[in-house]
């Protein structure tokens, strides 16, 4: 029970993450290095703004869900939209801006860890199992958040212009719209679902200036497993990776547990580069 019921905050948790690096590469074709300074940012932010500016916990997720997305718009309008014909361009300038935001987090809060406020302090007995309120606040809040994501892109007239970018900028442009603002609203709907993760995760794992580098190793892993911009994909290898994480770590050791994301990307590119989800896929 500990292994299903952990598996699964585990797995809620790399989904965000993936979803929203999965979704900006579906619909801009480019592999954000910076992904993992969004969730970086949204667990800082919600120190400073609970911690040090005395907001209650809920505005503090809110606000910080908010300031993240708009800085990952503004990324993408300036400094990402100027190398989108480059792959290469695209890939450094985001790699550029992850140190950037590192080093940023370093010079403020120095190498210390930091706590971030919990919403749930409280234990749950959960079919035997005591488990953190906090984690399974964040498991719904991740099926809320990424059931609200496909609703969103299913049913509502921006979800049908991302979709159809998706499936062919070209035509799409033609049909007159307007891909330079779905590019930014994607991107700053990734940024918030990282942050959201950063905010939801930050109360029970580290927050420290180097955080970054974890959660994109485990998206980067995640997309590939699942297939590059395929949504549906990257949930189903996050159940997959989250779990199998969650076996070694109770079955072997902790410290096993980072090789099993980078053993699967391996498999996964020598034995089916496309993915699970098999062919560039739209949502």
């Amino acid at each position: 029970m500990e292994i299903l019921i952990y598996g699964a905050v585990t797995s809620a948790i790399y989904a965000m993450l993936a979803v929203g690096f999965t979704l900006i590469f579906g619909v801009a074709r480019i592999l954000n290095l910076a992904h993992g300074s969004f969730y970086a940012l949204g667990a800082y932010s919600a120190y400073v703004l609970t911690t040090l500016a005395g907001l209650p916990l809920w505005l503090a997720a809110l606000l910080s869900i908010a300031l993240v997305a708009v800085f990952g718009m503004l990324v993408e309008k300036i400094l990402i939209r100027p190398q989108r014909h480059s792959q290469l361009g695209v890939l450094m300038i985001s790699l550029a801006t992850a140190l950037v935001v590192e080093q940023a987090l370093f010079l403020t809060f120095g190498s210390e860890y930091r706590n971030v406020p919990a919403f749930i302090d409280t234990k749950f007995n959960l079919l035997g199992v005591d488990v953190a309120g906090q984690r399974l606040l964040t498991l719904a809040v991740a099926i809320v958040a990424i059931g609200g994501l496909y609703a969103f892109i299913q049913f509502t007239r921006l979800g049908s212009a991302i979709l159809a970018i998706s499936q062919d900028p070209l035509a799409a442009k033609y049909m007159g719209i307007p891909s330079d603002r779905i590019f930014s609203l994607v991107m700053g709907i990734s940024a918030g679902l990282a942050a959201l993760a950063g905010v939801m995760a930050g109360p029970f794992l580290s927050v420290q200036p180097s955080m970054h580098l974890l959660p994109i190793v485990k998206a980067f892993a995640i997309v590939v497993v699942g297939g590059l911009g395929s949504i549906p994909g990257s949930i189903a290898a996050a159940l997959m990776l989250g779990y199998a994480e969650t076996l070694v770590a109770y079955g072997v050791s902790g410290s096993w547990t980072e090789i099993v994301s980078v053993l699967a990307t391996l498999l996964m590119l020598v034995f089916r580069p496309a993915g699970l989800f098999g062919k560039r896929a739209a949502f």
